[in-house]
C-alpha cells in the first residue's frame, strides 16, 4: 500500500504529516501528488471529504521548498480560489499546518472584513494566497495587489463557483494571471459550462484524476428520505433530536430567513442551535462554527453557502430540512458527514411540493434513496428501518442542552404534570358569523404562525379530517 514516504515529498512535509498523524494518502492524493510535483496541469474530479486539499497543497509546498525565492511584492507565488470564506479559511489553515516546518507565508483574503489588514499582509508578497473571487477582484481593481508573480493557480470547487455565479469573475481574474503557469482544477461534478471553463484555463493534455463517478454519494453515509407535510417539518426535526445519537448535526435550509427560523425553533424546544448564512457577519459565522466545533451547540443550521465550506470531523448527522433546487448540492450537503473515514447519516425531509426535486436528485446520483412516509406510517423503502411514532406520553422531554431527560425541560410550565395547550380552549362564539380576526387565540396568533410549534407541543388549529386525505395516522407533532 502506498505511503506518503513513497511519494518523494520533502522531509519537512513528511514531518508535518507525521505530526498530523497521516501516513497513507487517499486515492486522489496518491494519484495527483506525483503529477503536480512534476509540474503538470491537473483536472481533478473528487467529492468533498476525499482529501483533495492535501492533494494540491502538499505538491505545491514541495515545489516551493525546492525553489526557494522571495515572493514578489504585492503578489503571490501561488493563488488558490475558493467559493466561500469558510472554505478559504480552512484551505489556508491546511497550508499553514503542512508547511509549518518550511517557513512558508500564507494569506487568506475574503469579503465581510476590512481591507486594511489584508493590504498589509499582501504588501511584502506572500508565498500562498487563498482568496474568494469577489474580494480578490476588489484588490485587483484598487491596484493594491497584482497577480504577475503567480506560478501555480488552483481553482477549487469549480461547480459551486458556477452555482454561486462566479464564472464571470473567474474569467476576469484569469486575465490578470501570467500566461505561463501551472493550473490545478478541482470540481465534484462536471456540467457542460465547467467543462468549457477547463478548456479555457488548463494547458493541453492535463493529468486527469477521478476518484469517484460524477455526482455519486459517499458509500459510508446512511441516507434516508422522510415524506412529511411542510407544516410538520419543525416538529419532526425536534423529534429527531430526541435520539441521543444526533450529537453534532448540520441542518440545511434553502433560504437565510429559513435558517434563522429553524434555529429559533430548535432553541424554543431546548436544543442549542446556531445559524450560519451569507447575511451573518464574519465574526458571527466564526463564532457559530467555533461553538459547533467545541460542542457548545448541538445543531448548526446553514444555507448552501456552507455545504462545502464546513470541514468538521465527527458530524454525526446531516438533516436537509428543505431539498436543494440544484440536485448536485445534495451530494455536497451530505458530504459534511462521514469525513476522515468515519461513518455518518443523512436525513432529508420531502414535502409533496418537493417530490420533483427528489426525483432530480435520484437521477443525478443514480440511486434510489430509501424513504419512509411519516404522513401515514407507510413504509416505502426496504432498506430503511421502521421509525415508529412515539406517543406524547412516551416521548422524552428535552433539556436546554437538547438531551432526552426524564423530567420537563427547564422553563416548561408545571413540574412534569400535564398542562392544557394554549389554543385548545373553546373559542367564543362569533355573533356576526364572520371569520375570526387575525391573531385570535384559537387560531394560534401571528407569533405562532411565524415561529411554528412551541416547546409545549402546540400544533395549530384543529381542522376537520377530510376523507381519503393521506389515510392512516400522520406523524405526531
Amino acid at each position: 500500500m502506498t505511503q506518503f514516504t513513497d511519494l518523494g515529498l520533502a522531509k519537512p512535509l513528511l514531518k508535518a504529516l507525521a505530526d498530523e498523524g497521516y501516513t497513507q494518502p487517499t486515492p486522489i492524493q496518491a494519484q495527483a501528488i506525483p503529477g503536480v510535483m512534476a509540474g503538470r496541469d491537473l483536472l481533478g474530479i473528487a467529492q468533498t471529504g476525499t482529501g483533495k486539499t492535501a492533494a494540491f497543497a502538499l505538491p505545491i509546498l514541495h515545489r516551493l521548498a525546492e525553489d526557494r525565492r522571495p515572493a514578489p511584492r504585492r503578489s503571490a507565488r501561488v493563488l488558490v480560489l475558493s467559493p466561500t470564506r469558510e472554505l478559504a479559511t480552512q484551505i489556508g489553515e491546511s497550508f499553514k499546518a503542512y508547511g509549518r516546518h518550511l517557513g512558508i507565508s500564507v494569506a487568506v483574503v475574503f469579503g465581510g472584513v476590512k481591507y486594511g489588514g489584508q493590504m498589509r499582509a499582501l504588501a511584502g508578497g506572500v508565498d500562498v494566497l487563498v482568496a474568494t473571487p469577489g474580494r480578490l477582484l476588489d484588490h485587483l481593481q484598487e491596484k493594491s495587489m497584482t497577480l504577475e508573480g503567480v506560478e501555480t493557480f488552483v481553482l477549487d470547487e469549480a461547480d459551486q463557483m458556477l452555482d454561486m455565479g462566479f464564472i464571470v469573475p473567474i474569467r476576469r481574474i484569469v486575465k490578470f494571471l501570467p500566461k505561463r503557469r501551472q493550473n490545478l482544477f478541482f470540481s465534484a461534478t462536471m456540467p457542460a459550462e465547467i467543462e468549457a471553463l477547463t478548456g479555457e484555463i488548463l494547458n493541453p493534455n492535463p493529468l486527469k484524476v477521478s476518484v469517484t463517478p460524477q455526482a455519486t454519494t459517499v458509500e459510508r453515509i446512511n441516507q434516508k428520505v422522510l415524506f412529511v407535510e411542510q407544516q410538520r417539518k419543525r416538529a419532526l426535526l425536534a423529534e429527531l433530536f430526541d435520539d441521543a445519537s444526533f450529537k453534532r448535526v448540520i441542518v440545511f435550509t434553502r433560504t437565510k430567513r429559513g435558517a434563522d427560523r429553524v434555529a429559533r425553533g430548535l432553541e424554543q424546544v431546548g436544543i442549542d442551535a446556531a445559524a450560519i448564512h451569507g447575511d451573518k457577519s464574519q465574526g458571527q459565522r466564526e463564532r457559530a462554527l467555533a461553538a459547533f466545533k467545541a460542542g457548545d451547540v448541538r445543531a448548526l443550521v446553514a444555507t448552501d453557502i456552507a455545504a462545502r465550506g464546513i470541514d468538521i470531523d465527527a458530524v454525526s448527522h446531516v438533516v436537509q430540512f428543505e431539498l436543494p433546487n440544484v440536485p448536485e448540492a445534495y451530494v455536497h450537503r451530505i458530504g459534511r458527514t462521514a469525513r476522515a473515514g468515519a461513518d455518518g447519516s443523512a436525513v432529508a425531509f420531502c414535502a409533496d411540493d418537493e417530490r420533483g426535486l427528489l426525483k432530480d436528485i435520484e437521477k443525478v446520483t443514480r440511486q434510489r434513496i430509501p424513504s419512509f412516509d411519516r404522513r401515514n406510517d407507510r413504509h416505502l423503502g426496504a432498506a430503511t428501518a421502521a421509525m415508529p411514532e412515539p406517543t406524547r406520553a412516551e416521548r422524552p422531554e428535552r433539556t436546554q442542552g437538547g438531551r432526552p431527560q426524564g423530567g420537563r425541560a427547564q422553563g416548561s410550565r408545571g413540574q412534569g404534570q400535564a398542562q392544557p395547550h394554549r389554543g385548545e380552549h373553546k373559542p367564543k362564539p362569533n355573533r356576526n358569523h364572520s371569520a375570526p380576526k387575525p391573531g385570535h387565540r384559537h387560531e394560534g396568533g401571528p407569533a405562532r404562525a411565524a415561529e411554528g410549534q412551541k416547546a409545549d407541543g402546540y400544533r395549530g388549529p384543529r381542522r376537520r379530517r377530510r376523507r381519503g386525505a393521506g389515510g392512516g395516522q400522520g406523524a405526531s407533532a
